[in-house]
């Protein structure tokens, strides 16, 4: 990156409380890292984190020996450092990285307009239906989210829907060199819970659902909700500043049970509360202004509605290519959004007319053949269940549905998501999805414990390729083969090894066996 900020250390930790420095206060800052292997030379700082799988603690001496002149480590902790390199230790090294970050580039947040989208479905698809209806205005837009961080003039691909704190101010950093005033970004839960947005100033925030996910992470249901209100508390927690909106927005789907939450978070931190609803009948109730879907009609080509929004007193028609009953309020929440940003609804709804989707999000893999291949990231029991009802009403024929669990992640969620499997499609093949360090016929064992009894209509089979080509040659003129679970990824995550892997590339590899001319 072009034009690097350098600061002194001092002016670096001017906003941390009493962090014990021994050394150079004064040792001049030219690049921050968490990553040993990139530590670039003289001016890196190297932050040694403690994470549930390594230790950055550990990695010090390397970090120094590429060229580290500081390194901020873990109070309590026993660290050596040689003559010259100067020592600051704190009680949290993520959190101080992040807040040593927001000063080291200078609070790029908070010299743009920036919308945060949480939820357990429907991020992705928010996102980039808002950052398109912004681009198509005239209105540049960066993004970060699951499938990659757009900064105006790279992609970079996304280790982490959100990434770690020190990183998003260095993106956001990124943006406003690339001139962009605008950005959009997914924010999980795990993001919120370990203060990775907490320095970043929103202006609007958008609540899409709540679903069974993360219970490895978090411990129930209720309290992966409390942890995502964190983000509607947060609104507005930097005052009034030149350039920004205000008050803040919190746009919320209403038809969800865990709306009220975030509605009472919002208010505390005294934001403006926008609706969304596909219920019929929907109203404010009490809300600022609501943005509902009357008069819904879906086929597999997309969906149809009718805007109503209070605010305006506007009433058109909408169209999207989207299928789904669950896109509908993706759409709504974009809409909503893009309308706090300043984008009018009728100019919100012309531009959503051309949204084409976003790659692995019921995806459609068409070579001519008879039947439907779609290609969908659904991997919680409720996004697997809402693919699939949007599969069965768009499909005259039978759905056959592959899927698996990741490893090293929520075990309780498998068979739930056999049980859904077993129940919403005609037939269903249990494979693999990103096993990691967990053995595949272990994870296939346990989703299997909630299909009940194999009469037939399901199967075992662990090896992913081999699994969509049984499913694509078992597909009959009128059918829909839905590919779960791993969306636009294009690896596979063993034990000892990432392959590249892409549903999409081996659902076309497979039909091109069966279409003529493919």
């Amino acid at each position: 990156m072009s034009d690097m900020p350098e600061k002194s250390l001092d002016q670096l930790l001017a906003r941390l409380d009493a962090p014990e420095v021994s050394g150079d206060a004064q040792a001049v800052v030219t690049s921050l890292t968490y990553d040993s292997r990139r530590v670039s030379g003289p001016g890196a700082l190297f932050a040694a984190f403690e994470g549930a799988h390594f230790d950055g603690h550990r990695f010090i001496g390397e970090a120094v020996q590429r060229g580290a002149s500081v390194v901020l480590a873990s109070c309590g902790r026993t660290v050596e450092v040689p003559e010259g390199i100067t020592l600051v230790r704190v009680p949290d090294t993520r959190r101080a990285l992040g807040a040593i970050a927001r000063e080291f580039y200078g609070d790029p947040s908070g010299q743009m307009t920036v919308t945060g989208v949480t939820g357990t479905k429907g991020k992705t698809t928010t996102t980039y239906i808002v950052a398109h209806i912004l681009e198509s205005v005239g209105i540049p837009t960066g993004l970060i989210g699951t499938v990659g961080y757009r900064t105006g003039r790279s992609v970079r691909p996304a280790p982490n829907t959100t990434p770690e704190a020190a990183d998003l101010q260095e993106i956001f950093y990124e943006m406003r060199q690339n001139g962009l005033n605008q950005a959009v970004m997914e924010v999980s839960s795990h993001a919120v819970a370990l203060g990775r947005t907490a320095l970043i100033d929103f202006d609007v925030a958008v609540f899409t659902n709540i679903g069974h996910d993360h219970l490895d992470f978090h411990r129930t249901v209720d309290e992966y909700a409390e942890v995502k209100a964190g983000l509607f508390r947060g609104l507005g927690r930097f005052g009034s500043r030149p350039g920004k909106p205000w008050p803040k927005s919190a746009v919320i789907n209403a038809d969800d049970p865990y709306s009220m939450k975030m509605i009472k978070a919002s208010r505390t931190a005294g934001a403006r509360i926008v609706a969304f609803s596909a219920k019929p009948g929907s109203s404010r109730d009490g809300c600022d202004d609501l943005a509902a879907a009357d008069d819904i009609h879906m086929d597999r080509n997309g969906t149809s509605f009718i805007l109503r929004h209070a605010a305006s007193g506007v009433h058109i028609p909408v169209r999207s290519r989207l299928v789904g009953a669950f896109n509908i309020y993706n759409v709504l929440a974009a809409l909503a959004a893009s309308y706090e940003l300043g984008v009018s609804v009728e100019q919100g709804a012309e531009a959503l007319a051309s949204f084409a989707g976003v790659p692995g999000r019921f995806q459609l893999v068409d070579l001519g053949q008879e039947f439907t291949v779609i290609v969908d990231y659904a991997h919680s029991p409720d996004s697997l269940a809402n693919v699939l009802a949007t599969a069965r009403e768009v499909t005259r024929g039978q759905v056959i549905c592959v899927f698996g669990c990741g490893g090293d992640r929520d075990r309780t969620k498998r068979p739930l998501m056999g049980g859904i499997a077993a129940e919403m499609a005609d037939y269903a093949i249990v494979t693999s999805d990103n096993p990691r360090s967990e053995d595949p016929a272990s994870i296939a064992r346990e989703v299997s414990a909630g299909m009940g009894a194999n009469n037939g209509r399901w199967a075992v089979i662990l090896d992913r390729a081999n699994a969509i080509r049984e499913a694509i040659g078992r597909a009959r003129p009128g059918d829909l083969v839905l590919l779960a679970g791993k969306g636009h990824e294009t690896y596979q995550i063993f034990a000892d090894r990432t392959i590249e892997f892409d549903d999409v590339q081996v659902a076309k590899d497979a039909l091109k066996e069966l279409v003529p001319g493919a």
